[in-house]
This record gives structure tokens, sequence and C-alpha cells, in this order.
């Protein structure tokens, strides 16, 4: 008799579940200067592979068929360019002093987010007259809690039947972090700063049009010499690599620490922007927003208007919304760059925190 083989199979369903803590800052100022309708994003965050912003409406979303005044209105919003038919469910809280969550509002169900600038939410999150005589709102603040688990995908995978054995979890990563270390195959060449980096085409164009454009189409003819790389610093390059192989930062030796600093990730976010590697620039936004200080939130203002990174603006602006750091900033530094190069951030940053009677005169004090 011939031998029978069992084989079962389990349906799998992947999820991935985040937490994005959002502040409001002067929600007097935000409520008087956002009208009905219009609102405020939050930074930019990744769950499920997916870029999502939260957007806020101080006085209602009034464009929601469920409109009603005098509600705070808060929304999902998804924000890759790429991304279809993303699924994902949601909960929007209000936080205590303690950072417990209060006043939750749930979506039982998936909701399926079709495109880039698919939103969905909560038109009457809490009434505005709750939120104002609530202990919840301190300083004329408040926090928000956005819980989201999106499904990434559902695949069907072989079990054993007898509970001996084990699959392993994917090593892709580091099988293509050793393809870079070890050379194997290596077709292209990169001269920066004096040190030579070798890669492979079609890896890089896989994650990055940017390469893509330029080692199929105008370097492609250049395949025997180094290209060339003039405007960006040896270690900044080889970290750069490092996360196109293996979709991670560099690790140091002391208990798998990123050893990426705040002024490499300055310089990492410029590489990104240049080679559109959106994953990577957020991350650096996100390294960047959690070490503003006096010393460096020009310089970051800066480099948020340059390189579009709406995120890195807004937490600065946060930060700034403080006159002690204000002051402070236009005494450092980095305050006559960002005056000579970005006057349109210093115009924004003053249309925002101060009354519109005042702005004349700010001009006339030459702030800007």
């Amino acid at each position: 008799m011939a031998e029978r083989r069992m084989v079962t199979s389990a349906i799998v369903a992947e999820e991935e579940t985040m937490t994005h803590v959002i502040k409001i800052d002067g929600y007097s100022r935000t409520k008087e200067l956002l009208k009905a309708g219009k609102c405020t994003t939050s930074i930019p965050f990744i769950a499920g592979d997916n870029i999502w912003v939260v957007k806020y409406f101080p006085n209602g979303n009034s464009k929601a068929d469920d409109y009603i005044p005098g509600y705070v209105s808060v929304f999902l919003a998804l924000q890759s360019a790429d991304a279809k038919n993303v699924q994902a469910n949601f909960t929007f809280s209000l936080l205590d002093k303690g950072g417990e969550p209060v006043c939750i509002k749930c979506e039982a169900e998936n909701r399926i987010f079709r495109r880039k600038g698919s939103n969905w939410g909560f038109t009457t999150f809490i009434e505005q007259g709750d939120l104002v005589e609530s202990v919840h709102l301190t300083g004329d603040s408040f926090r928000l809690r956005c819980d989201i688990t999106v499904l990434k995908k559902i695949r069907s995978e072989e079990t054993s039947p007898n509970q001996f054995v084990v699959i392993p979890p994917s090593n892709l990563h580091r099988q293509l972090g050793d393809l870079l270390k070890n050379k194997d195959g290596a077709d292209v060449a990169f001269r920066v700063g004096g040190e030579i980096f070798s890669a492979h085409r079609s890896v890089l164009a896989a994650r990055s049009p940017v390469f893509k454009a330029e080692l199929f189409g105008a370097m492609r003819e250049r395949a025997s010499d180094p290209i060339e790389i003039l405007d960006i610093e040896a270690d900044v390059f080889k970290s750069l690599l490092h996360f196109i192989y293996t979709d991670s930062l560099p690790e140091s030796t002391n208990e798998g620490t990123t050893q990426v600093d705040v002024v490499t990730a300055s310089h990492l976010l410029v590489a990104a922007d240049r080679y559109d590697i959106e994953r990577l620039k957020l991350i650096c936004q996100d390294k960047l927003c959690n070490h503003i200080g006096t010393k460096m939130v020009a310089t970051s203002l800066a480099l948020a208007e340059q390189h579009n990174c709406q995120g890195l603006k807004e937490a600065c602006f946060e930060f700034l919304a403080s006159p002690s750091n204000l002051e402070a900033m236009i005494a450092s530094d980095g305050y006559q760059h960002l005056k000579s190069s970005c006057p349109s951030a210093l115009k924004e940053l003053i249309a925002r925190f101060l009354p519109v009677e005042l702005i004349p005169a700010m001009d006339t004090i030459r702030l800007i």
C-alpha cells in the first residue's frame, strides 16, 4: 500500500498595530485660526508598511455627511502614494494627565482606504464644551492617541501535523546585507569621499526610482568606471546602502542600538530625499523630531523647508510656540542661515503664532 502523506495548512492574516500620540498645543488658537472644515495634520507615521497622518479639525469636519456643529473631529488618512485598498481598524482616545485613554471612540470594522488621501474617522469625537470643561485640557493643551491595526496581507502556509517542524522567520534582510558586504556579483561602483563602494544595480533600482533612472539610463554605459558622488559623505552613503539592502539602519556593537546620531540623520535625510527613499526619510525625520532643541531647531526647520518634511516642520513649530524657545532660536548660530535660506518658513512661523495685527510690526523690526 502506498504511504499516505498528510499535509495541513493555515490561513494566516498578518497584522501590525501602531500607537501614535499627538499633542495639541494651543487649543484656543487653533480653534480660532481653523474654521469648520479646516484641519491640521500630525507628523506622518508608519503602520503596516504604509504612511499615515491624523487630521485634527478643532471646529469639526463640515465636509462629512454626519457633521454637527460644536464638535471636535479626528480622522485617520492614508498618505502612501502607491497604496491601494488598505484595510485597517483604529481607535481614537483622549489621554488624561497620567497618559491613560478616556473618551474612547473605536472603529469596530475594518475600513478600506482606497488610495492616498482616503480618510475615515469620527466627526463627533468630543463636544467642544465638554473638552473645555474637562481636566484633560491643561494649559490650553491636550493629547490624542490613535491606535491603528493594519491588515498587511493574508497568506497560506504549510504546517506540520506533528509539531516537530518549526518554520523560522524570514532572514531575507540578512542575506541581502551579506550580499552587500561580500560584494558577490556586484556590477556597479561608487567613489564617495575617496572610498569605493560596490553594489548591485538591480537592488538599487528596485529600492530607489532615482537610482533606477540613473543606472539604467544615463549612467548605464559607465559600468566599468566608479560613479563619482560629490555631495554625500562616505559614512552617510554607507548607511544609505545599508538601508537599501536591509531596510534598517546600521547597528552599533552596543546592544543592537543604531549608531546614527542627530547630525548623521540630517545628512541621511538629504540623501534619502535625493534618491526618493521615503521610508528612510521618515525615519530620519522621526530621529530629528525627538531631538529638537534651541541649538538645532533653526537647522532642522531649514532642513524641513528645503526637503519638504512636513512632519519635522510641524515639530519645529510646536517647539517654537514657546516664546522662550523662539527667543533662544533667534540667538542661535543657525538662525542667520534659516533667515537667509528659508524666509518663507519664518513668515509661516510668524503667521501661525502672532495676531494678524502684529505681523506688520514684525516686518518693521526685520525679524524676517
